[in-house]
């Protein structure tokens, strides 16, 4: 019987199939990620991990996993998993694309919105009592019908973002590695370099995938180039945006507003500087987390593990 290790706690329901196939041993924190320590101590005799994107499977880990020959990852992006280490030493993995792309993208215009609208500082605004009537100028934020969107990343949910803008009759830019064409011509989308894109739209939404080489992609010279005027939306990865050089841009109001749904290290401290900001909307990593999109990506994963540990090869592979 193969043996499963589940680095979180994940819904019963999800977690019963695998029982009745393989040995289990499962994490009893929902909230918490299971301590390095704890898991390197775990993998010794695993043949199948269920991992998220905050366990590190990496060379330290691969070392102590011998029998290591399945990692299915909980999320669309795979920078936790060291793949080039995958391919050389046969191991499998799986992530859950397709599922998630819709309530990203929803996520992703919903937070352009509140950005741009000044909604969560509306809110508090009203709530700490300070609200004593209405005044022409009072919470003014930025227009979104007929602005400009510059998408980076035209994948999946980059594409999925760039039609929904459409019903806000707005111009969509988007810069990518490969040009899509099709989009082009279907949708009337428009390609441009990263230096145009960012000085002529009026939001940008990072969308990329994280490597090393989109590493502090958006740093302080691309920051410059942003109209004052101009929303940055981060709902990719953290590590894509240098934070630090985004704090001082909102700080001299280099840029307008910023909403962000990821962080570099997360969770994010509460005394991070940005979170110090009136003009931007943080949001704690959930992109993804409706009911359906969960259940989705759960039984992505459970589907390629089961299939594994029948001696077949998966769905969704990355390796």
């Amino acid at each position: 019987m193969k043996k499963v290790l589940i680095t979180r706690k994940f819904p019963e329901q999800f977690v019963t199939p695998l029982r009745e196939v393989a040995e289990v041993i499962e994490w009893h924190e929902e909230l918490e990620v299971m301590p390095r320590a704890e898991l390197l101590a775990q993998v010794g005799d695993v043949d199948a991990i269920w991992a998220t994107l905050e366990d590190r499977i990496d060379e330290e880990l691969l070392d102590r996993a011998p029998k290591l020959k399945m990692v299915s990852n909980l999320a669309v992006g795979y920078n936790n998993l060291s793949i080039d280490l995958f391919k050389e030493r046969g191991i499998m993995s799986t992530n859950t694309p397709n599922v998630l792309t819709n309530a990203t993208a929803d996520l992703a215009f919903g937070l352009l919105i509140a950005t741009a609208r000044r909604l969560v500082e509306g809110a508090d605004y009203l709530r700490a009592g300070e609200w004593k009537g209405w005044s022409p100028m009072q919470l003014t934020g930025m227009e979104v019908s007929g602005a400009t969107i510059g998408i980076i990343g035209m994948g999946r949910i980059g594409s999925a973002v760039a039609r929904r803008s459409r019903g806000f009759d707005m111009e969509v830019l988007y810069h990518n590695r490969n040009r899509k064409y099709e989009h082009e011509e279907m949708y009337g989308f428009r390609y441009r370099q990263l230096d145009d894109l960012l000085k002529e739209s009026d939001f940008v939404v990072v969308l990329t995938p994280y490597t090393a080489e989109t590493h502090h992609l958006i740093g302080e010279r691309e920051l410059k180039l942003m109209k004052k005027t101009a929303v940055l939306i981060n709902v990719s990865r953290g590590g894509i945006v240098d934070e630090d050089a985004l704090y001082n841009a909102l700080l001299n109001k280099d840029i307008w507003a910023a909403g962000l749904d990821v962080f570099e290290k997360e969770p994010i401290a509460l005394d991070h500087p940005l979170l110090t900001l009136p003009n931007v909307v943080a949001l704690p990593h959930i992109a993804s987390a409706s009911v359906k999109t969960r259940h989705d990506m759960f039984q992505t994963n459970l589907e390629a593990l089961l299939t594994f540990i029948d001696d077949d090869k998966p769905k969704n592979r990355l390796t």
